[in-house]
C-alpha cells in the first residue's frame, strides 16, 4: 500500500497522523543519541572511580593510622588478669 492508496481509503486526516508519528518517533531517537552517549561516558567513569576505590581500599595503611596518641595509651579497654 503506497502514499496514495492511503489518502484515497483512509484519508488526509489518518495519513497526517502516520506522518506526524514517524517523524515524533524519528525525533525521539535522535535526541536520545545524545543521551545514550552521556550515560555510556558517566558509566565508564564511575567503573573506574569504584576500582581506584577499592583498590585503594583494599591496600594496608603505609603509616600509623592514628598519630595523635601514642602507641601505649590507655584506653580503658585493658583486658583484667
Amino acid at each position: 500500500m503506497n502514499t496514495f492508496e492511503v489518502l484515497q481509503r483512509h484519508g488526509t486526516l489518518a495519513l497526517m497522523r502516520f506522518a506526524g508519528t514517524v517523524c515524533l518517533f524519528l525525533v525521539l531517537h535522535l535526541l536520545r543519541i545524545p543521551l545514550v552517549v552521556c550515560e555510556r561516558i558517566l558509566a565508564g567513569v564511575l567503573v573506574r572511580l569504584d576500582r581506584a576505590a577499592a583498590r585503594q581500599a583494599s591496600q594496608p595503611p603505609r603509616r600509623r593510622v592514628n598519630q595523635f596518641f601514642p602507641l601505649d595509651f590507655p584506653t580503658g579497654q585493658e583486658v583484667p588478669r
